[in-house]
């Protein structure tokens, strides 16, 4: 069971972009020479996510196959990259424009997730109240407490401790997307996307694309 990304964004409907208030990531397990393409695209989904999910929505996107920022040193498995099949998890919940964004793998149970991204948002406005509403750009200034959840919530019992004070979890359904294209409007292509994103570098942007060329048995992002 792994947490690789927490982030929290203002998603507000004046902003054409949602604005990241914090991110902390833990790119260990990946390679070392993927990790900053990692970053940028944990970054990139998790903004292109949260920017999808409605208001007191709550939702998860599933990725299965190889991705471009789901890459592990283990060779052989797709011929040119060092690729493995993995199956990730980007949940989101948007307060009333406040979203936290949770990367996990399929080992980690869906409503420990949604405890933790709902403790996350409460410890946000409990550090910082409103002040979240007038950020315009996105912070560089670390939070400690989204780095120490990172780290701490790694074991899912300690988010299901948090089960036992959020019942409304319960009564809240959980939107299941299975790719990310399932998630875009109408007419939305994700190669579009990655082209425009300030995300992404382009080194980022063109090795997405050479994965996709290369790898055509396996699903891309």
């Amino acid at each position: 069971m792994k947490i690789t990304a927490l982030l929290v964004l203002k998603c507000a409907p004046e902003t054409s972009d949602p604005v990241i208030l914090a991110n902390a990531s833990d790119v260990s397990h990946f390679g070392y020479f993927q990790r900053s393409s990692v970053k940028e695209f944990v970054v990139f989904v998790g903004r292109t996510v949260a920017s999808r999910t409605p208001p007191s929505q709550r939702q998860s996107v599933q990725h299965e196959g190889c991705a471009p920022f789901l890459i592990l040193d283990l060779p052989g498995l797709c011929p040119g990259f060092n690729f493995t099949r993995l199956q990730l998890f980007v949940h989101a919940y948007n307060r009333n424009g406040l979203c936290a964004v949770g990367f996990m793998d399929d080992h980690y149970p869906v409503r420990s997730a949604f405890s933790l991204l709902n403790q996350v948002l409460d410890e946000y406005q409990k550090s910082f109240g409103e002040a979240w509403r007038s950020a315009k750009e996105d912070s560089s200034q670390p939070w400690p407490y989204l780095t120490e959840a990172l780290n701490k919530f790694q074991d899912p019992a300690e988010a299901d401790k948090l089960l036992k004070i959020q019942r409304e979890l319960d009564e809240t359904k959980i939107i299941l997307h299975k790719t990310i294209d399932s998630v875009l409007a109408r007419g939305e292509k994700l190669d579009s996307l990655v082209e425009k994103s300030s995300d992404l570098s382009m080194a980022s942007q063109m090795f997405y694309k050479q994965a996709k060329k290369t790898n055509s048995c396996c699903t891309i992002l």
